[in-house]
């Protein structure tokens, strides 16, 4: 059973859908019990990054997703998720989880599409994923697949930690972590197929994990 992290911070009910929609078991849960018990773990997020980290901060959950991670469970984080799993969010001057080393910073309006049209900011709409490194997840989807993306701060890890790049009036980082630990700008339950596709090469990460303990 996959668990899907409930901390007030919005999307938890589109993204039990799409595994619905895969016939895959999940619930939407705040139980530290449930989430620790689970065969993995989704972390969500619509919203402003202080408001996410006071909400799991006044309830325990920011340390209940750092035991997560050390006891090795896959975790995948989702926008507000994606960004806060890193250290500091220039959002609301931040301090975030600390789990994967970076910041997350805000769009430049100053930047420029390709056509050399500005950028608008918060970026709304479908891009491609360069991959930079091997991922599990991106196994069987199309290179040339978009992503849903809504969001106007981006993540920021350290190299060795980003996994995928996407161009938006400059290449950012949208996906990042490593094995078991991944995290993605864009909304894949948001993204038709292909993101049906990640979320289901996520669910079968987390069984073989399972099955070989």
């Amino acid at each position: 059973m996959l668990a899907i992290l409930d901390y007030k911070a919005g999307n938890q009910t589109s993204v039990r859908r799409a595994f619905d929609f895969l016939g895959i078991p999940c619930s939407i849960t705040a139980d530290p019990e449930t989430l620790r018990q689970a065969s993995g773990v989704i972390f969500p997020g619509v919203g402003a990054a202080g408001q996410a980290m006071h909400q799991l901060t006044s309830t325990g959950l920011d340390q209940v997703l750092r035991d997560v991670v050390e006891s090795g469970k896959p975790l995948l984080g989702i926008c507000v998720g994606c960004q806060i799993l890193l250290d500091y969010s220039e959002e609301n001057d931040t301090k975030t989880l600390g789990i994967v080393p970076g910041a997350c910073a805000m769009f430049n309006r100053g930047l420029t599409e390709e056509d050399g049209q500005p950028i608008r900011v918060p970026h709304m709409g479908w891009n491609k994923v360069s991959l930079q490194a091997p991922c599990e997840l991106f196994e069987g989807v199309d290179a040339d697949s978009e992503f849903y993306f809504v969001h106007s701060y981006f993540p920021v890890p350290k190299p060795e930690f980003v996994i995928g790049t996407t161009f938006y009036g400059m290449d950012f980082c949208s996906v990042h972590g490593r094995s078991g630990l991944w995290a993605m700008q864009f909304h894949p339950e948001k993204s038709g197929r292909p993101g049906l596709k990640l979320l289901s090469n996520f669910a079968k990460f987390c069984g073989e994990v399972s099955n070989a303990q």
